[in-house]
């Protein structure tokens, strides 16, 4: 008998007897495991999942946990700011014997099924993690329109363009003054509405800023 069973968005054809390379389980070294998502069952007869097969499953035994053949990356960017950049990573796997094919019954085994190691239940995240908190506090000095119908050139300031500047008005930002009073917990906050975490520190938009109003005095 053999079957085609799915793990790690896989699938595989096995026999008992096989040893197969699977996605990392939470799973250590001399454990039985259980793959419950069965799509076929061959021999004397065929069976068809829709998509699973009712009640079918294939045994394991968890022999080590290995790594994939090395994998080069490699990304250069032709840019403003040119980049490149090689990476390597060899996926980890683990190495299983396959030792018994269930036609029925599978559900009822009580043995460990066979989970990714990065696979955590909806449920469990929500009860380990507490409920995130919005980042930093929204400036007190945010405005419907700009003063006077008249807003600040915001391009001015390096690292805003026009699709930027858009995003600032839409966010109620159209003077100096207003980048140049934002406080660390302001910054955070506008940070994340821009999407460009970390900018606004990292090109120095409060000093400029400031500097960009006293030359408007």
């Amino acid at each position: 008998m053999f079957a085609v069973m799915k793990t790690g968005g896989k699938q595989y054809k096995v026999q008992s007897g096989d040893m197969l390379r699977v996605e990392k389980l939470a799973a250590d070294a001399g454990e039985k495991v259980q793959f419950n998502e069965i799509l076929m069952l061959g021999g004397d007869s065929v069976t068809v999942g829709a998509p699973f097969v009712a009640g079918a499953a294939v045994q394991a035994e968890v022999v080590d946990t290995v790594k994939a053949d090395k994998v080069i990356t490699f990304h250069k960017r032709r840019r403003k700011h040119s980049s490149k950049r090689t990476r390597g990573h060899r996926q980890q796997l683990t190495l299983v014997r396959v030792t018994e094919i269930l036609a029925s019954g599978g559900d009822a085994t009580g043995v460990k099924a066979a989970i990714g190691a990065g696979s955590v239940s909806a449920a469990a995240v929500a009860a380990a993690a507490p409920a995130a908190a919005a980042p930093g506090t929204k400036p007190a000095n945010l405005l419907t329109e700009a003063r006077g119908g008249q807003p600040d050139d915001l391009k001015k300031i390096s690292g805003v363009g026009p699709k930027l500047e858009g995003l600032l008005h839409k966010n109620g930002v159209y003077h100096f003054d207003q980048i140049a009073a934002w406080n660390a917990d302001e910054v955070a906050y506008m940070d994340e509405q821009l999407s460009f975490k970390g900018r606004i520190d990292r090109e120095n938009w409060i000093e400029q800023a400031t500097k960009l109003a006293a030359e408007q005095e």
